[in-house]
Order: structure tokens, then C-alpha cells, then sequence
């Protein structure tokens, strides 16, 4: 298969099915208040679904990977949606949260069998000097899930209910299925990889710094976006405007996103890691100043909040194409679907983590908490990147070789 484009066809395929699993992901931040009223449950309680959707997948991107590995692709992407679709149908129809939670693991299932895969193969396609581009448009998928999906599911939860946006998104993965099965091509299933070889890159200390600081700088972040519709109440932005500082989280997400993927093919992993970190740490923390402040609600107010959360959200997603990088820089093209998909698991184990967090702490102390402990959590990340990016860059890189191409039937 030509390897010339940076962008090929299939990858903007493969966007589209992330972009379906992202909005399913990062939606119930839109509606959390009213989903938990209408369930009987606290909002603490309630956001926990997104700690069990999160869990659930960091811990099935593994196994799922070993018992589909002889799946034909295309079937592979397809199931996978269909059974997102099914999760989020009944997730539209929960009568208790106890209801809920099953509905968003099975959703989890489905995400886990279709995003570790198309990230894997898109970085397959195009020649190294393009690993980045191509990985941080099928990355894309998911930022511009939070730029339009969740914004446009807080719209249609104020109008129609918060059900309803969920069926949206069951229509949407109805037709990100459908985009496959006509677009994608016939590509047979591999040779399974034994469980235990998925696993042994934790047993190297250099991918487990990456995917601790991975694990860390989405962690930060989802202490508070888990919980964004109250969390951003006390900084002057009314629930009306929600919707709105969701879009503009989302469109820094896209930018920052695209931004990184050509910087780290510029610059490299490091410069953009530790630009990113930096603005987050700066952003939740001016958050936070804010919500002690407590200023009253006007344009002044509205702007200057949007402007962090639009710099926050830029911040959060520029890391995972450079991490994506470095480990198939460490690993080699050969190993890069093991190490991607331990990284994409250590996405959604960083958002376990701070949806874990920022429940406890709005729980404990409601207010400007929320933003101290993901303001830590950055610095955290920060620092662990600053005492080992240096050993890590210096270490033996694995050759840029040209990796296998995955064997396609027309």
C-alpha cells in the first residue's frame, strides 16, 4: 500500500467512528446536574458512571485486543460501534443509577474494541515522519467530539431532556457503522497476541513513566471536566452559558490536538509535553482563583473564563500524540498496536482517576477544591516529565523502520 500522503482516506474513516465514541464519552459532563436529580442520586454519586465507563475500558483494551485479534478489521470496528450504540440505547432508558452504570460498561466494551485499533493502524499507513499527523487526526475524532458533540448534547438535553441527547449519540454510532461498512476495506485479523506479551511493556521502566504521565495529565484535567457544569458555577459562568464554555473546551481540544501532532514531528515529544503541562497548570489554577473569588456574572466574567477553559482544554489534549510517539519511537512500528493501546487504556485510567477525585473532593468541599486538586495533579505531571524526559530522550531510540502493512482485500 503507497505509503506518499501524510493523510490517507481511511484515516479520515477511522476519525469519524472516534468521534462517535468520543461524544458517547465525554457527554454526560454536559447534563451531570439534572441526570442525577432525575435519577435520585447526588451529582458525586452520578458522575461516578464516567469512573465505571472509564475503568471499564482501561481495563478491556487489553483483553478484548487478544480475543479479537483474528476478527477481520472492518467487523471488528463495526461490532464495536454497534455495541456502543446498544450501551448508550439503554443507558437513554436508565430507570437508577445502579441501571446506568451496567449500560456505561457494556458502552465501555464497545469503545475499547474500536478506538485502540484504528489509532494502531493509522499509524501504520503513512511513513514515521508522519506518525504524528496521521495520529492526531484519528485523535481528532475525539476532540472534535468535545467541540461539537458534547456542546450540541447539552443544547439538546436543556431542550429535550437528557435521554434524548443519548439516543443522539446511538444515532450517531448507527451512522459512524454505516460510514465504515461502505468506506473501509476488507483487512483480515492477525495471529492473537497472548494476553501476557499485551502486558509486558509495563514491565520496562520507560513505558511506565510514559503511561504514568499520561495517566497524571488526564487525570488533572478530568477532576474537573467530569464535573464541569458544576464545577465551573462558581466562577461567574451561569448554567445557561455551560454549553458554551463545553464548545469552546472542546475547540481548544481540536486545535491543540492538530497543533501538537505537527510540533511533535517539528520540535519533538518533550517541547510540546512540557508546553502543554505548563498551560494547564496556569489555566485550572487561574480557574480556581476565580471560583474563590466568585465573581458575579457579566461579560467581563464570561470572557475571561472562556479564555481559560478554551487554553485548558488546548493544554489537556495536546499530549496524546506526542506519548503515542515516544512509545512507538521506544517499541518500534513492529509493537506500536501493543504500546498504543496501553496508552489509549491509560487515557481513560487517567479519567477514572479524576472523576474518582473530583467526585470525593465536590462531595467533601463543593467550590474552588475541585480546581487545587487538578492544579496538583498537573504539577504532578509536570515534574515526572521534567526528571525523566532527559534519560528517556537520551536513551537508545528503536530504528525508524517502515512497519508492516497490514494485508487489505478489495
Amino acid at each position: 500500500m503507497p505509503k506518499e500522503r501524510a493523510l490517507q482516506p481511511s484515516t479520515l474513516v477511522f476519525a469519524l467512528g472516534t468521534f462517535a465514541a468520543g461524544t458517547d464519552a465525554f457527554i454526560i459532563a454536559a447534563f451531570l446536574p439534572k441526570m442525577a436529580q432525575d435519577l435520585g442520586a447526588s451529582e458525586a454519586a452520578t458522575g461516578q458512571s464516567v469512573t465505571a465507563f472509564s475503568i471499564a475500558y482501561a481495563l478491556l483494551c487489553p483483553v478484548l485486543a487478544t480475543l479479537t485479534a483474528r476478527v477481520p478489521r472492518r467487523t471488528l470496528l463495526i461490532s464495536g460501534l454497534a455495541v456502543l450504540m446498544a450501551g448508550n440505547v439503554l443507558a437513554a432508558f436508565s430507570p437508577n443509577l445502579t441501571f446506568l452504570m451496567v449500560a456505561r460498561v457494556l458502552a465501555a466494551a464497545g469503545a475499547a474494541a474500536y478506538t485502540p485499533s484504528s489509532f494502531a493502524v493509522a499509524a501504520g499507513l503513512v511513513r514515521p515522519e508522519y506518525r504524528g499527523r496521521a495520529l492526531s487526526v484519528v485523535i481528532g475524532g475525539l476532540t472534535i467530539a468535545t467541540a461539537v458533540g458534547v456542546p450540541l448534547g447539552a443544547l439538546m438535553s436543556r431542550s429535550f431532556g437528557w435521554r434524548t441527547a443519548l439516543i443522539m449519540v446511538a444515532v450517531l454510532c448507527a451512522i459512524a457503522c454505516a460510514g465504515v461498512r461502505v468506506v473501509m476495506p476488507r483487512m483480515p485479523g492477525a495471529e492473537p497476541v497472548p494476553l501476557r506479551r499485551r502486558l509486558a511493556p509495563l514491565r520496562r521502566w520507560d513505558a511506565l513513566q510514559v503511561l504514568t504521565l499520561t495517566i497524571l495529565g488526564m487525570g488533572g484535567s478530568y477532576t474537573v471536566y467530569s464535573y464541569a457544569a458544576t464545577a465551573l458555577e462558581p466562577t461567574g459562568v451561569g448554567s445557561e452559558w455551560i454549553g458554551l464554555m463545553m464548545f469552546l473546551y472542546g475547540a481548544g481540544a481540536v486545535l491543540g490536538n492538530f497543533a501538537s501532532g505537527t510540533g511533535t514531528d517539528r520540535y519533538g515529544p518533550r517541547a510540546i509535553l512540557t508546553a502543554g503541562y505548563t498551560v494547564q497548570v496556569v489555566a485550572l489554577g487561574l480557574l480556581g482563583v476565580l471560583a474563590v473569588l466568585r465573581p458575579s456574572a457579566g461579560p467581563a466574567t464570561l470572557v475571561g473564563a472562556g479564555t481559560l477553559v478554551l487554553l485548558w482544554g488546548g493544554a489537556t489534549w495536546t499530549q496524546t500524540p506526542p506519548q503515542n510517539n515516544r512509545l512507538i519511537q521506544r517499541f518500534g512500528p513492529a509493537d506500536a498496536p501493543l504500546v498504543v493501546s496501553l496508552n489509549s487504556s491509560a487515557i481513560y485510567a487517567g479519567i477514572a482517576l479524576g472523576s474518582g477525585i473530583g467526585g470525593v473532593v465536590l462531595n467533601a468541599r463543593p467550590g474552588a477544591a475541585v480546581y487545587g486538586a487538578a492544579t496538583v495533579i498537573e504539577v504532578l505531571a509536570l515534574l515526572l516529565l521534567l526528571l525523566t524526559a532527559s534519560s528517556f530522550h537520551t536513551a537508545k531510540q528503536h530504528p525508524a523502520e517502515t512497519p508492516a502493512e497490514p494485508s487489505v482485500k478489495k
